[in-house]
């Protein structure tokens, strides 16, 4: 008769080599993990202070879950097309990715209240909230959900500055004509001080310039850079801070459910280091991209406060009261979402 090796050393055994001891292992994660699961995420350009949010959900995942659940990031639009991203999460083609409301605007109705010029966003916990608030609205759950899409967190970009060459917009009169590369709401109220707007996409922009296909773009700070729109710029406005575009990242619902309930606790957990992330990164951009724009020589645009009171009287009210005649329109609780915007970024600014 056999008799029974004790527990104690086929322990022994696996700590000698490799064998039990890493199946005992692989059961307990499989245990508080569920199934391994290994997600592609599809985004745009190549990493810089925008994606680092994505950068550090992906890092967290892997590191609370012992490399039990991994999301890879796939840059350069490699999976997707940047303007097909959400098309690609609706049909499944990848767990996660990136997108920017303007892309599409009539896909996304409700997040695009967060593009609207001259909302009371005055800092990067204003925007966070506001985001958070917009995102988890039923109004905008029920419309992600036609796309079978979720919305995780947002880039959280910061307020928007032009960079361009050729004559330099000295006065907000000098933009008349201007073909400039603005989206969603920016470029609405771009439209009202008679410039030109196009919705080029962030790849795309700096052979744009270069060509002369458009005179100047709207970016965050430290993207001018990223996307190398400063090596065929002459100008730059300092203080015009019109608004943002918002992108969020998204996952595919049937994917996000698939996941074990502890997984589903760590990529929410996540979004805290995707947002502390992104804070350091966007404040480490302005000290390194400064200089450089001073030693390039790119002249600095500082408007006068009564200019751009000038342009916030101008641009904000109507275009806010026509994206909500068009929200009605499609069924969104339109000023609902707007106070919320208002009320939530007023009580985060505090």
């Amino acid at each position: 008769m056999k008799k029974s090796i004790p527990l104690l050393s086929l322990l022994t055994v696996g700590l000698i080599f490799g064998g039990p001891i890493d199946s005992v292992k692989t059961s307990a994660l499989a245990a508080n993990h569920g199934k391994k699961v290994s997600w592609n995420l599809s985004t745009w350009g190549k990493r810089r202070a925008f994606t680092e949010g994505i950068e550090a959900v992906s890092a967290y995942v892997a590191d609370k879950s012992d490399g039990h659940f991994t999301i890879k990031i796939n840059y350069g639009g490699t999976l997707s097309k940047p303007r097909e991203n959400l098309d690609g999460i609706s049909l499944g083609a990848f767990e996660a990715a990136t997108f920017c409301a303007s892309y599409h605007a009539d896909k996304n109705k409700s997040v695009t209240v967060l593009e609207l010029p001259f909302l009371p966003i005055t800092n990067g916990d204003a925007q966070k909230a506001a985001d958070l608030a917009v995102y988890n609205h039923p109004a905008t759950i029920k419309e992600m959900k036609k796309w079978n899409a979720k919305l995780l967190m947002s880039a959280a970009l910061p307020q928007y500055e032009f960079m361009g060459r050729g004559k330099e917009p000295r006065t907000l009169a000098d933009f008349k004509g201007m073909r400039v590369r603005a989206l969603g709401g920016i470029g609405k109220a771009m439209k009202v001080i008679g410039a030109v707007p196009t919705t080029v996409t962030a790849p795309e922009t700096y052979r744009a310039i270069e060509t002369g296909t458009v005179d100047a773009a709207a970016f965050a700070f430290y993207s001018h850079f990223s996307y190398k729109i400063n090596e065929v710029s002459t100008w730059r406005t300092t203080n015009l801070s019109p608004g943002s575009v918002n992108c969020p990242m998204v996952v595919n619902i049937d994917a996000y459910n698939s996941l074990s309930d502890k997984n589903k606790k760590i990529l929410t957990d996540a979004v805290s280091a995707g947002y502390a992330a992104l804070d350091k990164a966007y404040s480490a951009s302005i000290d390194k991209y400064t200089p450089v724009a001073e030693k390039q020589g790119i002249k600095k645009i500082t408007y006068t406060e009564a200019e751009l009171n000038a342009f916030r009287k101008a641009a904000a009210q109507p275009v806010w009261d026509q994206w909500i005649k068009e929200a009605n329109a499609v069924g969104l609780p339109a000023q609902e979402l707007l106070d919320l915007v208002l009320k939530t970024a007023k009580e985060a600014s505090k």
